[in-house]
C-alpha cells in the first residue's frame, strides 16, 4: 500500500495521527503531551481525571462518554469498554469491509492511544488490603492497549511517559505521522507491559489464596538498566525491576562510581541479603563478598570493628570484592574500606564524611538502599533451566536458640551458642557444600561450594590458618571456634576435620542415617553439637 495504507514497510507505512485517546493514571508529562498534540491539530478524547487535567491546561478535550454516547458507570469500571472505542482502535486502515462497518455505526478511527494502568503493583507494595488491591486491577486499560497493539499497523500505542517525546518528535518530523518501525517497537512494549501487569496480579492472587504452585506462573518487570554484558563479555544482559517491595541492590540509589555490571549486581545482592541477617539494632554487621560467596562476615559494636574482623578472615580474597553493611556508613569505616580495593559498597545510608571519603575513589560504586531487607519476609526466586523455569519461595528460614536440639553429652556454652547461631546464618548464604567456622561474632574460615563436605571443612581450616598467620596471631583463627554445616554430615569424617581444626562446637541440620555415628564422634572429641532440623542448601 502507499503512504497512509496499512501493512507496508519502511517510510511508506507512515500513519497520520488525527485522533488520540488519552487515559492515564500517572499524569507525568500529560499537560505537555496534550498541548503538543493539540498544536498539531489532533483531536483528543479522554476519561475522568485525565480529561480534567487536559482541560485544566487549556486544551480542548472530548470526554469519552460524549464520544461513545454512553455514560461511565459502576464507579468507573465501565467507561471505555464500548464499540466506538475498540472499533476505532481495531479497524484496519484501508480495509473496505472495516471502513463500511465504521460508516454504518459511526465509528471514527483512533490513531493514537496513550494509556498507563492503575498502579496495582504500587498499591500491593504499599500493603493494601484485598479489596483495595482488587479495585486497582485495571480492565479497560489493558483491553485498549492490547487492541491498539494488535492493530499497530495503523495505531500508535504508548504505555510509558518516557515515550511521549519519541512519538511527538516523530510526528513533527513526518507531518503528524508515525513510522512503522516505531509502532512495532511500541506495540512490543505494550504487550510486555500488560504481561508484566497480569503477572503481578496473578502472583498476588496466588499468595492471597495460599497457592504455592499455580497452574501458570508468570514473572515480569520493567527495564532499569542495560548491562555492558552478562557474566562474560559475549553474553547480553539487563536488569528488570519486578515491583517487589524489598530494598536491595536492584532498587538502590547509586551515589557514585562507574556503571554496575551483571556480576557486580549479583554479588551485591548476595552481600546485602547476607548482612541483613543481623539486626542493625543489635549489632553492626559487615559482609565482604567475592563471586557471590562471603570472604568474611562479622558483627560488632561498630561498623569499623566489624569490617576489621570480616577482613581478617580472608584479606587476600577481599581484594576487588563487595562490602555490605547493615547500618549507615560513617567516615571511619569508609576510610577503612578504601584501604583495600573494593568494587561496590552497599549500605542503608552514608553520612557526609563517608560520602566524601568515597568521592576520592571515582571508580568505587556506592549504593544507598534506604533500609535493610527483612530476612524473614516471604518472596519468590526463579532461575531458568532448559525448557522451563524453576521457582521457589525465598529461603526465609531462621533458626533461633529455642529451635536447637543439643545432641551431645556436653551442651554448648553461652558464647558457643551465640557463635553457632551466627555461623549458621552465614552458612545460609554460602554456596553448598559449605563449612563455616566462627568465633566471637566473626567468621574464622569459610569453605564454599565444594562437592565434598570434608573438602569444605579442610579448605576453610587451611584458609583460617593462613589468615591467622597473616594477622600475627600465632594460631589458626579456627582455634577455639565453632563450626556450622549447611546440611547434615553424611559421615563422621567431616566432623573429625572440624575437630582437628580446633573447633569446640558444631551446628548442623541433622537427619542423616548416620547421625548416631556423628554424635558419637563428637562426644569422643569433646565437642558440643546442636541440630537445627533445617538445612540451607544454596545452589
Amino acid at each position: 500500500m502507499g503512504e497512509g495504507g496499512q501493512g507496508g514497510e519502511g517510510d511508506k507505512a507512515l500513519q497520520p495521527v488525527r485522533r488520540a485517546l488519552i487515559s492515564v493514571s500517572d499524569k507525568t508529562g500529560l499537560e505537555d503531551l496534550a498541548k503538543a498534540l493539540d498544536g498539531m491539530g489532533v483531536e483528543i478524547l479522554s476519561t475522568g481525571g485525565s480529561a480534567k487535567a487536559i482541560a485544566g491546561a487549556g486544551v480542548a478535550v472530548k470526554e469519552i462518554a460524549a464520544h461513545t454516547g454512553f455514560p461511565e458507570m459502576m464507579d468507573g469500571r465501565v467507561k471505555t469498554l464500548h464499540p466506538k472505542v475498540h472499533g476505532g482502535l481495531l479497524a484496519m486502515r484501508g480495509n473496505a469491509a472495516h471502513e463500511t462497518a465504521q460508516q454504518e455505526h459511526g465509528i471514527p478511527n483512533i490513531d493514537l492511544l496513550v494509556v498507563n494502568l492503575y498502579p496495582f503493583e504500587a498499591t500491593v507494595a504499599g500493603g493494601a488490603n484485598y479489596e483495595t488491591a482488587v479495585e486497582n486491577i485495571d480492565i479497560g486499560g489493558p483491553a485498549m492497549i492490547r487492541a491498539a497493539a494488535k492493530n499497530h499497523a495503523g495505531v500508535t500505542v504508548v504505555v510509558d511517559a518516557e515515550d511521549y517525546a519519541r512519538v511527538l518528535d516523530e510526528m513533527k518530523a513526518n507531518d503528524g505521522a508515525t513510522t512503522w518501525a516505531t509502532r512495532k517497537a511500541l506495540a512490543q512494549k505494550a504487550y510486555a507491559r500488560t504481561a508484566a501487569y497480569d503477572a503481578a496480579i496473578s502472583n498476588w492472587f496466588a499468595d492471597a489464596i495460599d497457592e504455592d504452585a499455580p497452574a501458570y506462573r508468570a514473572f515480569g518487570g520493567k527495564l532499569k538498566q542495560i548491562m555492558r554484558y552478562g557474566e562474560n563479555p559475549h553474553q547480553k544482559a539487563a536488569l528488570y525491576l519486578t515491583g517487589e517491595a524489598r530494598v536491595g541492590a536492584a532498587t538502590a540509589e547509586q551515589v557514585q562510581g562507574k556503571e554496575l555490571s551483571y556480576n557486580n549486581l549479583n554479588d551485591t545482592d548476595a552481600a546485602f541479603e547476607l548482612v541483613a541477617e543481623f539486626d542493625p539494632g543489635e549489632a553492626a554487621a559487615v559482609a565482604i563478598i567475592k563471586h557471590a560467596n562471603p570472604c568474611g562476615v562479622a558483627a560488632a559494636s561498630t561498623l569499623k570493628k566489624a569490617h576489621a574482623l570480616a577482613l581478617r578472615c580472608d584479606p587476600v580474597s577481599a581484594f576487588g570484592g563487595i562490602v555490605a553493611v547493615n547500618r549507615p556508613l560513617d567516615g571511619a569505616t569508609a576510610k577503612a574500606i578504601t584501604k583495600v580495593f573494593t568494587e561496590v559498597v552497599i549500605a542503608p545510608d552514608a553520612d557526609a564524611e563517608a560520602r566524601e571519603v568515597f568521592a576520592a575513589k571515582k571508580n568505587l560504586r556506592l549504593l544507598i538502599t534506604g533500609g535493610v531487607p527483612n530476612p524473614a519476609s516471604e518472596g519468590w526466586t526463579a532461575k531458568t533451566v532448559a525448557g522451563g523455569i524453576l521457582a521457589q519461595n525465598r529461603d526465609d528460614g531462621r533458626v533461633l536458640a529455642s529451635d536447637l536440639k543439643a545432641v551431645t553429652k556436653r551442651p554448648p556454652t553461652e558464647q558457643e551458642l551465640k557463635d553457632l547461631l551466627f555461623a549458621f546464618r552465614v552458612a545460609k548464604h554460602v554456596k553448598s557444600n559449605t563449612i563455616v567456622y566462627a568465633k566471637d561474632g566473626a567468621t574464622a574460615g569459610i569453605g564454599a561450594g565444594q562437592m565434598s563436605r570434608v573438602d569444605a571443612a579442610r579448605i576453610a581450616a587451611r584458609k583460617a590458618a593462613e589468615a591467622g598467620e597473616a594477622a600475627g596471631l600465632g594460631a589458626p583463627l579456627t582455634q577455639g571456634s565453632v563450626a556450622a554445616s549447611d546440611a547434615f554430615f553424611p559421615f563422621a569424617d567431616g566432623l573429625l576435620v572440624v575437630a582437628e581444626a580446633g573447633a569446640t562446637a558444631v551446628i548442623q541440620p541433622g537427619g542423616s542415617v548416620r547421625d548416631d555415628e556423628v554424635i558419637a564422634a563428637a562426644d569422643e572429641a569433646g565437642l558440643a553439637m546442636v541440630m537445627t532440623g533445617m538445612r540451607h542448601f544454596r545452589h
